[in-house]
């Protein structure tokens, strides 16, 4: 059923859902929706919020008084935030504001009506989702990753592995030891850069009794801890160019000596390795050696950032919403559509990583049962508010005069596209960078021509 006050509003969405399949009642307010409501068994409901009388949250409140399975759409040109969050208290599966495109309705009316099933149903999908041990994702770009973990893992080959920050390299390292041989030994995991060079060589080798001030006894180090498993060495670029030295012959001898002794110790460990960093750059400035890159990276995996991966990016949320709803003990179980949009919009300079921050702190914040857009917190496009964009006293009006309608639509559409510009075409962050909203927006831009068909 759709209600709607606007005529064209009902019209549109009634002809779009019969091409689609589905058969349609139309209500013109809220009172001939709550007479359908009780005579008509209903699967889901597009309601508008903002109507004469009986309004949208009441339609949805008694809606599932009657039947708590019907799901509600709730669509809007002047709800606010409030509103939405009350709707989402109220049992309302999502909210759209107005204008959608038909693309987003016909997704969230599929994704609603595919929520009405069973719960065992419902937890089907979430275990199709494509895991490799901790490692999340169904994109082409992960699914190469995971075939080339399956291929280098019956291998004792070492692997490099590369990624910008936060693109889960130490995951990928912890799937390839899983999937291994020696999965039944330790993963022993060291950052290379996270220590002096004097304390490094003495937790990666170990030290004898009185090798240095303050070793009072004999300790072994990281490499014998990682004995008959793997040794994840995160981090590589930062090692220091003695400790390379002392790595290469690890790798190639397969022996070590403790700091403070001298007798060679056999090392059995496999050895991956990870960076952010262009180790082939650093060869040439003279801060990585040649030998020591050759040796590990015999095999090397590289792990896209989540800008070149965007399909996954609703799977991790969800992933991590879930993890975070348990967690501070909240039955968040969904992102909104309009939330997802912005997400997969969004640039994410710090990948995977930052993506769990922002919907864990979406979650701590989260008032309602569903995460909107405004719980988000995207740094990035955080609006800078500035008094004085233009300074007025320079604007000199012309000896002949003009046409101020035209001078300053011309002003209007100059800062529309240079925000468009800056937000790659993302129209939500573009309202928000001039301060208005998407509608305004979207009214605009047809105004002057600049949308394409779909809005």
């Amino acid at each position: 059923m759709v209600v709607d006050d606007e005529l064209s509003m009902r019209e549109f969405l009634e002809i779009m859902l019969l091409k689609e399949g589905y058969y349609v009642l139309t209500a013109s307010n809220g009172k001939e929706a709550l007479d359908i409501i009780e005579r008509e068994p209903i699967d889901l409901i597009i309601t508008d919020i903002r109507m004469d009388g009986i309004d949208g949250l009441q339609v949805l409140k008694r809606s599932k008084e009657i039947n708590p399975s019907t799901v509600v759409i709730m669509i809007s040109a002047y709800a606010s935030a409030e509103t939405a969050v009350q709707a989402m208290k109220e049992g309302a599966y999502d909210y759209l504001p107005k204008p959608f495109k038909i693309d987003e309705i016909k997704k969230v009316i599929r994704n609603a009506l595919d929520s009405r099933k069973t719960t065992a149903e419902e937890d089907k999908p979430k275990k199709d989702i494509l895991h490799f041990g901790l490692l999340v994702g169904e994109s082409p770009e992960m699914r190469k990753v995971y075939n080339l973990i399956k291929q280098v893992a019956s291998t004792p080959s070492n692997v490099l592995l590369t990624g910008e920050s936060g693109t889960g390299k130490e995951l990928v390292a912890r799937a390839i030891h899983q999937e291994s041989e020696r999965k039944d030994g330790p993963f022993v995991a060291v950052n290379c850069g996270g220590m002096p060079e004097n304390l490094m060589e003495s937790e990666l080798f170990g030290y004898k009794k009185g090798a240095f001030t303050g070793a009072t006894s004999t300790k072994p180090g990281l490499v014998e801890a990682a004995k008959g498993g793997t040794l994840f060495l995160d981090e590589i670029g930062e090692l220091s160019t003695s400790l390379q030295v002392k790595l290469l012959r690890l790798i190639q001898e397969k022996t070590y000596k403790m700091v403070g002794g001298t007798e060679d110790i056999k090392a059995d460990v496999r050895f991956i390795s990870a960076t952010n960093q262009d180790l082939e750059k650093k060869i040439i400035d003279g801060s990585f050696r040649e030998d020591l890159y050759y040796r590990l990276n015999v095999i090397h995996i590289r792990i896209p950032p989540l800008r070149e991966r965007t399909g996954d990016i609703p799977l991790l949320a969800q992933f991590f919403l879930e993890k975070y709803s348990k967690q501070f003990g909240k039955e968040i179980r969904k992102i909104s559509t309009y939330a997802l949009d912005i997400l997969k919009s969004y640039n994410f300079p710090g990948n995977v990583r930052e993506l769990e921050n922002i919907i864990e702190r979406s979650v701590a914040l989260e008032s309602s049962n569903i995460v909107l857009p405004d719980s988000l917190t995207l740094s990035a496009y955080k609006k800078k508010k500035t008094t004085e964009l233009i300074d007025v006293k320079e604007l000199t009006l012309p000896r002949e005069g003009l046409q101020l309608d035209e001078f300053l639509a011309n002003i209007e559409k100059e800062l529309i596209t240079q925000a468009l510009t800056v937000t790659q075409g993302a129209k939500h962050k573009a309202a928000e960078l001039l301060g208005i909203s998407t509608r305004s927006l979207r009214y605009r831009l047809a105004k002057y021509g600049l949308g394409s068909e779909d809005d």
